[in-house]
């Protein structure tokens, strides 16, 4: 085995907001290669996708390649969010070192523990990036302490734990060997510790071709475009290779298309040589983890692992009475191809269908990741409806077994009781507590489906001032029941449009969700109860006049303004006997069963 030293695979990878891909902008801008007009750069040039610049975190992996003095760089900008660990998970699978971000003032969190973890597991080399050190409340040498700590924690070997530190301000395009940010030119720093630290690619001389898919994209023109490292041999456009799927079914295949990274761009090219990142076109079948190889001498590549899903929910067709109103697709046939067709590119994502044509399983790792999926659809313009999240259970050794997750708070001192009383009532068991600076930091470890709804009330009740993470740990023993999380609604009793007083009456019995001159139908939800019971309200009432002046005809009641719900608070919000209607221009919350029946509203 040979290596090869003109090329270097990093994957960058961080905790949710610690400047990951405000630092990726400062390599790509500070290289040889780069080309872009002045007028053309935007912030955060790796968050190409409208969702991540709005929410200010990585969803999709995304690859880029740099020059510097002779070398070429592929850099891969990875999630750093557990619920799109998916793609994490494949990424390892590219690079041969990472560059670990960590927030000069908060030092490693746990998304950081996710991610690092994958990086120790694949047996990765290590470069620690203390960044933000401009912070005016940034201590680096406490944060690389912390760093040093969580490696040993998660089982780092004695080399990938005695790593090379470099300090950063990643929004300056600045970085250095000490934390002194007046000394810092520039990003070189950087560019050398990639160069000195990380190991060029190994090249197996006398293995045939060996490409493995790790990630798909799609082009208008060359159709399904799959991505992944060339592992051995030379991969040529226009030849004939092997395409080994999941299932270890082998079938010929052409490779119509070639490509490359440089800069952001795939380039065309002839051939590719082992050691590269590649993208290639021409094999419509070929999904994820599966092997491209000699014709002749076909050898597969281990398949890639991913972890399980932990969360399902109902996808459904719209069938409230304003269906067809806002989106352009309703149908079930709709609704079918557009999971199945995510299903090509995210791997840690489950469809299955149900007894109803009109109602799908769709199976995700966690709220967010199938929020994502939904936010993705309703702005293509699908209409859909979704149930409640449900962990799935398993049985493990004939007993039954549950998810169990790792959530981590970060909130002012005076919280600290809230937090301990809210995660009590779920199940939650204390793993770390510690106070700095007026800042309470709790760890806990908790049944996934004791986080189900938790991010309103931790919202609420720290005023949202409170930071909120999880990670997923695995499956254990079923822990037991939860009390009921029963609250009350406040439903629509006539269809119409809202009115101030009808509202008024309606503001009286809880919090309101909308506010005057919106479109409602009966049965839909428009506020929270202030009692654990469902109520009727007729927010479409209108005043009668009279010719007779009442005593308090002069005063006017206020109306409170309505507390807006995004799709993650429905989906927190809804009870089992509710959905959450998702349309390009709305979100609203309905009863599965819009009549009532003997006065109250059933499932």
């Amino acid at each position: 085995m040979k290596v090869r030293n003109d090329i270097r695979n990093i994957a960058i990878i961080a905790h949710v907001d610690h400047g990951k891909t405000t630092l990726v902008d400062a390599l790509l801008k500070q290289s040889e290669n780069f080309t872009l007009k002045t007028d053309d750069v935007k912030e955060l040039i790796m968050d190409s996708n409208e969702l991540e610049r709005e929410r200010g975190i990585t969803i999709f992996s995304k690859n880029a390649s740099i020059h510097y003095k002779g070398l070429k760089i592929n850099i891969v900008d990875t999630p750093g969010h557990a619920d799109f660990g998916g793609e994490v998970e494949r990424i390892m699978r590219m690079v041969d070192g990472v560059l670990l971000l960590v927030d000069a003032k908060e030092g490693p969190m746990p998304q950081t523990k996710f991610v690092l973890r994958k990086a120790i597991q694949a047996r990765h080399k290590i470069i620690v990036v203390v960044n933000k050190i401009d912070k005016p409340d940034a201590r680096p040498l406490w944060a690389l302490d912390k760093t040093f700590d969580l490696c040993v924690e998660l089982g780092a070997s004695e080399e990938q734990a005695n790593f090379p530190v470099l300090y950063a301000a990643g929004t300056l395009g600045k970085a250095g060997l000490q934390p002194e940010l007046a000394e810092m030119q520039n990003i070189e720093p950087l560019f050398h510790a990639i160069e000195k630290y990380i190991p060029g690619p190994t090249i197996h001389e006398h293995t045939p071709l060996q490409m493995l898919t790790v990630n798909l994209a799609y082009d208008n023109y060359k159709g399904k475009i799959a991505i992944g490292r060339l592992y051995a041999g030379t991969l040529k456009r226009n030849v004939k290779i092997l395409h080994i799927n999941r299932k270890g079914v082998s079938a010929p295949a052409t490779v119509t298309s070639v490509m490359l990274f440089e800069g952001l761009k795939r380039v065309d090219v002839e051939e590719a040589t082992e050691g590269e990142l590649v993208a290639i076109a021409g094999i419509p079948d070929i999904t994820i983890g599966e092997t491209l190889t000699d014709i002749d001498r076909p050898l597969a590549l281990d398949p890639i692992h991913i972890d399980e899903p932990t969360i399902k929910m109902m996808f459904g067709v719209n069938t409230s009475p304003f269906m067809g109103q806002d989106g352009k697709f309703t149908t079930s046939r709709n609704l079918r191809e557009r999971l199945l067709k995510e299903l090509d590119t995210d791997v840690a994502l489950l469809v299955a269908e149900t007894d109803s044509a009109d109602t799908f399983v769709v199976s995700g790792r966690g709220e967010l990741h199938l929020a994502i999926l939904i936010e993705k659809m309703r702005r293509e313009g699908y209409e859909l409806e979704a149930s409640k999240p449900q962990v799935i259970f398993k049985d493990v050794d004939g007993k039954r077994a549950e998810p169990i997750e790792l959530v981590s708070f970060e909130v002012p001192e005076e919280f600290s009781g809230t937090v301990i009383e809210l995660m009590g009532k779920r199940l939650g068991t204390m793993k770390d507590m510690r106070m700095d600076r007026g800042i309470a930091y709790f760890d806990f470890v908790i049944p996934t489906r004791g986080l189900i709804g938790v991010r309103n009330a931790f919202t609420t009740t720290t005023k949202g001032k409170g930071i909120m993470n999880s990670i997923f740990l695995g499956y254990e023993p079923y822990k037991g029941d939860l009390a009921p999380d029963s609250h009350g609604s406040i439903v629509a009793s006539e269809s119409g449009i809202s009115n101030s007083y009808g509202l008024i009456t309606g503001q009286g019995r809880g919090q309101l969700f909308i506010g005057p001159g919106v479109p409602v139908y009966k049965g839909m939800v428009v506020g929270q109860n202030a009692k654990a019971e469902n109520i009727p309200v007729n927010i479409c009432k209108t005043k009668e006049l009279s010719n007779m002046r009442s005593k308090n005809q002069g005063i006017q009641e206020t109306l409170d303004v309505p507390r807006t719900l995004t799709l993650e608070d429905a989906l927190d919000y809804i009870g089992d006997d509710e959905l959450v209607e998702v349309t390009p221009k709305n979100i609203r919350i309905r009863k599965m069963h819009l009549h009532k029946s003997d006065g109250r509203y059933q499932a």
